[in-house]
């Protein structure tokens, strides 16, 4: 595999053939409590040598024999494998849970929203009159502040009138804002503006710290061959890490600290919204009518991810992951905030509880192949998936048995949200859970006879599949309403370029992350090892390249992205967009997925905690 270039992978399967009409939005049929109203504006390996693993697993929250069902007497395999991961930090935590901010009328809530909605819709429109660092700026600030799902019908006319006007008088920093707004809309806006800022040691005219940050995280929305952009990333991430050292602590340095870990364009916006909204309180520029309604639409958007978190906590429950599963991840909670960064808006409540079940599936499938099944059950097993019959499955152990008929049900109960017209949709997301299975057998195979990849081509052709991403990125489809249309299935079915690099992107940030901890315990071979093995180089350099081929994988994302044959709506292109900003933070520093105490504190304050009203 060579810098630069796309890794093109072949799904042998064939993809779903079926035909429906075009379907039709419902509401969710869920046994809580309505949800509160909204603010009136929505887009329509084996077995892995157990005495190994017994010395070698992770200490941390061991499950004791009591608490591990009585499913199989005589399959110790549960107590020697209970305790792998961290326990689950939340339990029943979001069962019923009171919100504070819920005292108030919700019926209050959103017509107080709306009004101020009227209000900041206005000043959107009044904004052609001023300079076009203000016209920029606001919609920046919505957008940061999770607002911009309510005016996008007033963004999308402004940002038109916005690349129409350019920005040929402009300073670097205006200049760089409107580069990057405009190509996260899908607008593929030239790099050349940024040439008349180039000096003659090759550096920039960018000075202070607030065009050298604007500027770098610009440059992150580039694609092959943007030399320009290259160089000021360099140019800037060394300028950037100098005045951070020099800086004391302020807002500006958080934000440079942040941009240095993960460019603004690849942050999911919603995992920072309520501190960026403190931050603006204490802005000298804040608008305080959209303070107001920032606060406001946060606490109704809380209310509502509280309603999913109900729904889905029950349904966990009812997999007895805990008592039955000792061996897996209990991560639901970690689930939905993973989910949240794909879609935040309150009007996608199904498609969130459709894509948290699916990947909190593909988690538990994960581990019985990873950490728990022997070879012959995981071949046994993947043959009861492909034919979606559990008649199969009699001679697995029967905890496996009892995860294999939670999989099933799982899979009725998201049948059962979807309208008539929208049932087709289900078979291509069984076409995928059964190619991600053959995928997980395939490496439970590997494993087994120790065999690395020879190059991490190779590698990928097998561990872009059992990343998960094509999988979440159908499933992402699923619960949406008619904008999905069978025409984005059939496309998602062949993993289209995009899905590839989205696929790369992750399966790069998690071995890059997860290889230390991998090597603790018997574990198949990541691209690291295909990088040491085809170049004969040391775990440094090929650290070093892996790293480097993540960042070509962006690129490669950036450029399907501005692709204009990529016709499908943006709505359902983003959702691709998005997953990929999640696998960045969740991979950042290390896996925070399966170190759950990582996310401790942005769940209780994007779930738990409300803005005084």
């Amino acid at each position: 595999m060579h810098s630069g270039s796309t890794v093109m992978t072949t799904f042998s399967s064939k993809p779903p053939q079926c035909s429906s009409r075009r379907s039709c939005h419902v509401h969710i049929g869920a046994a809580a409590a309505s949800p509160p109203p909204l603010i009136r504006r929505c887009p329509s390996v084996s077995w892995r040598w157990l005495e190994q693993r017994r010395h070698t697993r992770l200490q941390c929250g061991q499950s004791s024999p009591q608490q591990i069902s009585n499913l199989d007497e005589d399959d110790s395999r549960l107590s020697q494998n209970a305790g792998i991961f961290h326990p689950s930090i939340w339990g029943d935590f979001f069962l019923g849970y009171s919100n504070p901010a819920a005292a108030s009328s919700q019926q209050q809530m959103a017509e107080r929203a709306d009004k101020l909605k009227e209000q900041v819709a206005e000043m959107i429109a009044s904004s052609t009159f001023r300079g076009q660092h203000e016209r920029l700026h606001l919609i920046d600030t919505l957008e940061r502040l999770c607002l911009d799902h309510l005016f996008e019908e007033d963004i999308s006319a402004a940002l038109s009138q916005i690349e129409a006007a350019g920005v040929s008088d402009c300073d670097i920093g205006t200049v760089a804002l409107w580069f990057c707004l405009l190509r996260k809309h899908r607008y593929r806006v030239s790099p050349d503006v940024f040439a008349r800022f180039k000096n003659e040691e090759g550096g920039f005219l960018a000075d202070n710290p607030e065009d050298l940050l604007s500027l770098y995280n610009a440059a992150y929305m580039g694609v092959h061959g943007e030399t320009i952009l290259d160089e000021a990333i360099l140019f800037t991430r060394r300028r950037l890490e100098t005045a951070l050292s020099n800086m004391e602590e302020s807002l500006l340095a958080h934000e440079i600290k942040s941009a240095l870990e993960i460019p603004s364009p690849r942050r999911v916006r919603i995992y920072e919204s309520k501190h960026y909204i403190s931050a603006y309180e204490k802005d000298a520029t804040v608008h305080e009518t959209v303070l107001q309604l920032a606060k406001l639409n946060s606490n109704i958007m809380q209310l509502h991810h509280q309603h999913d978190l109900e729904i889905i906590t029950r349904w966990w429950k009812g997999l007895h992951v805990e008592s039955k599963l000792p061996f897996a991840r209990d991560r639901v909670v970690e689930c939905y905030l993973w989910i949240l960064g794909v879609y935040y808006e309150p009007c996608y409540s199904r498609s969130r509880i459709i894509l948290t079940m699916v990947i909190a599936i593909v988690t538990l499938l994960d581990d019985i192949y990873d950490s728990y099944a022997t070879p012959e059950e995981c071949e046994i097993l993947t043959k009861c998936i492909e034919s979606w019959d559990a008649k199969a499955a009699h001679d697995l152990p029967e905890c496996i048995k009892f995860a294999l008929g939670k999989v099933l049900d799982s899979f009725q109960n998201i049948e059962n949200m979807l309208h008539q017209d929208e049932k087709y949709r289900m078979s291509y997301l069984k076409y995928f859970t059964e190619d991600l299975v053959r995928g997980f057998s395939r490496e439970v195979k590997m494993l087994e006879k120790g065999y690395i990849p020879k190059s991490v081509e190779e590698h990928l052709q097998v561990s872009m599949r059992t990343g998960g991403c094509p999988i979440l990125s159908c499933a992402s489809f699923v619960g949406m309403n008619d904008i999905a249309t069978k025409d984005c299935f059939d496309w998602i079915s062949h993993v289209p370029n995009m899905v590839q690099a989205l696929a790369r992107v992750l399966r790069l940030l998690d071995d890059l992350q997860s290889y230390e901890r991998e090597q603790l315990i018997p574990h198949v071979a990541s691209t690291i090892d295909s990088y040491m093995k085809e170049h004969n180089v040391s775990i440094e350099v090929a650290r070093e390249k892996i790293y480097k081929l993540k960042e070509e994988s962006w690129k490669d994302f950036n450029s399907e992205w501005l692709n204009p044959d990529n016709t499908y709506p943006k709505q359902v292109l983003e959702r691709i967009f998005n997953l990929t900003r999640t696998m960045e933070f969740m991979y950042n520093q290390e896996d925070n997925f399966t170190n759950c105490p990582n996310l401790k504190d942005t769940i209780y304050l994007l779930f738990a905690e409300p803005f005084a009203n």
